[in-house]
């Protein structure tokens, strides 16, 4: 018997799904507007992961360079069929293509294909299964006209198997487990003794969220729902219970036959709200006559499992490690927990001869456009965020610092503002399309500069460190507002450096690690 703690990809981790190929399980989640995008996850045992690669990694991939805050890469799905895997997603928002699509690859680390789109095809959260010499292709889509607002169907498209074009007919399969019940989204197609399962999600991906399942004995259906729906839910927990917001599952079964479930949650810090967002969850999942039992024995996901199959072990929030690694080519590279808002990492940051790695300025945060922004999640309610950096370049205001970002109408920037030829400090916290300023103070005049934010819920602190000094703290904030339970959208909390104008920084250090 094993014990294991949930969430077990800490951080914002929305809407997995995971397959297995032979003894190795590999873990999709969606990313929304931030780049690269799709991050691939492996483990051994479901528990402890290591981020492999990424679906969305290279220049002229996609094009999100329009895409709003919580736009972009909506649910995506990953299944392994005949040598290659295979994810599924859909862009959501912008002025760049929009709808689903298919990429591939030989290695879960890359490279993965240009997209395959699926043209005509409607809706959001596709997911992608193979039987029998035959793929198809289901997804969600509001119902016209739905018998209620928010009622989503559920929609099925054979595809040709060596070009994935669709084919067929489009069956419809669901209209919802509940009467009332809105936003049915995450649905997945399983073949299990003789007959087919389709598992989806419905009430929205908030604290209504729940797990449902209906059966058929064709793949095109009729399907007829459990009459225990929902399986899974902690709508009827309120605010107190540990985690909220449970839904959005994917099965897999391990090699010694015992089945599990990946799902999203939500881990409150006030009994209201949230910073980290929806994060990855894993429970087991046992069978009678044919009907799954999440969580059996206790019909809650816990902070704290035991369970046959997996390690004794607790897995530890994930720091963002070195800026710059070994690229295992003589070379170096970008490390793969860093990211970019709309741009890749490599679009932001180039790394010198010496090492460093330099910024020029971008635009500003509050902005749909291209930030100069390197950053990775929040790994924890209790976490570091650092960077030592000198300005190399810098015009009449330009910044560069640190920030904690939601959206652009929720972030904290911590900067150094080059201001008629003086430098200032600056602490501003934008919220619903205000900005306020809350500390300004003067900065060291030349040379290398650290920058520090410790977080503890929403309570951070903002602390600076010229050349030969001590760590100085200057401010402090409430974070609050940047919770996705105040500021709305898909997204939790993301931390880096941030440049903004004209000019540029050579960064020599930035950490995001977690305090637990």
């Amino acid at each position: 018997m094993g014990r294991f703690r949930n969430p077990v990809l800490p951080g914002c981790h929305p809407d997995p799904s995971v397959c297995r190929v032979g003894g190795e399980f590999f873990l999709v989640t969606s990313t929304f507007e931030v780049l690269p995008g799709l991050p691939i996850h492996r483990s051994r045992n479901l528990v402890d992961w290591e981020l492999v690669g990424h679906a969305v990694h290279r220049p002229g991939q996609l094009d999100l360079s329009t895409v709003p805050a919580s736009g972009g890469l909506f649910a995506p799905t990953i299944r392994h069929h005949d040598g290659r895997f295979h994810v599924v997603c859909t862009v959501v928002h912008g002025e760049g293509r929009q709808g689903h699509f298919l990429v591939t690859a030989t290695d879960a680390a890359g490279p993965w294909s240009d997209p395959i789109w699926f043209d005509g095809v409607p809706g959001i959260d596709p997911s992608l299964t193979f039987d029998e010499g035959r793929a198809w292709l289901c997804g969600t889509r509001l119902a016209e006209p739905g018998a209620w607002e928010g009622q989503t169907e559920v929609w099925l498209r054979e595809l040709d198997p060596a070009s994935f074009a669709p084919i067929g007919p489009e069956h419809l399969l669901w209209r919802g487990a509940l009467v009332g019940a809105r936003w049915a989204e995450g649905p997945h197609l399983f073949r299990r003794d003789g007959r087919w399962l389709l598992l989806a999600a419905e009430g929205g991906t908030e604290r209504d969220h729940a797990i449902v399942v209906a059966y058929a004995d064709e793949i095109t259906g009729p399907y007829v729902g459990d009459a225990g729906n929902p399986r899974l839910t902690h709508r009827d927990l309120g605010s107190r219970a540990g985690l909220v917001d449970v839904g959005h599952a994917d099965l897999v079964d391990d090699a010694d036959g015992r089945s599990w479930a990946v799902l999203l949650a939500t881990r409150l810090i006030d009994g209201r709200r949230s910073l980290l967002g929806r994060q990855t969850c894993l429970v087991p999942v046992e069978w009678e006559a044919g009907r799954p039992l999440f969580a059996p024995g206790v019909g809650r996901v816990l902070a704290e499992v035991e369970a046959d199959g997996v390690p004794d072990a607790a897995p530890a929030p994930r720091d963002a490690g070195p800026l710059v690694v070994d690229d295992g080519r003589g070379g170096v590279r970008l490390g793969l927990e860093w990211n970019g808002v709309r741009r890749l990492p490599s679009e932001v940051a180039a790394i010198g001869p010496d090492g460093a790695v330099r910024i020029a300025g971008g635009d500003p945060p509050e902005r749909v456009g291209r930030p100069a922004f390197l950053g990775a999640r929040l790994p924890s309610v209790r976490s570091r965020v650092r960077v030592r950096f000198e300005v190399e370049q810098a015009a009449a205001g330009f910044s560069a610092g640190l920030l904690l970002r939601h959206s652009e109408d929720a972030h904290l920037a911590f900067v150094v503002r080059e201001d008629d030829g003086a430098r200032r400090l600056a602490v501003s916290l934008r919220a619903g399309g205000e900005e306020q300023r809350l500390v300004e103070a003067s900065a060291p005049a030349l040379g290398p500069i650290e920058l520090a934010l410790e977080v503890d819920g929403f309570a951070v602190t903002c602390s600076v460190r010229a050349v030969g000094g001590g760590l100085e703290q200057i401010g402090a904030a409430d974070v609050a507002v940047l919770s996705p339970d105040v500021a709305g959208g898909f997204l939790g909390v993301w931390a880096g450096v941030l440049a903004v104008g004209d000019g540029s920084i050579r960064v020599d250090a930035l950490e995001v690690s977690a305090l637990d």
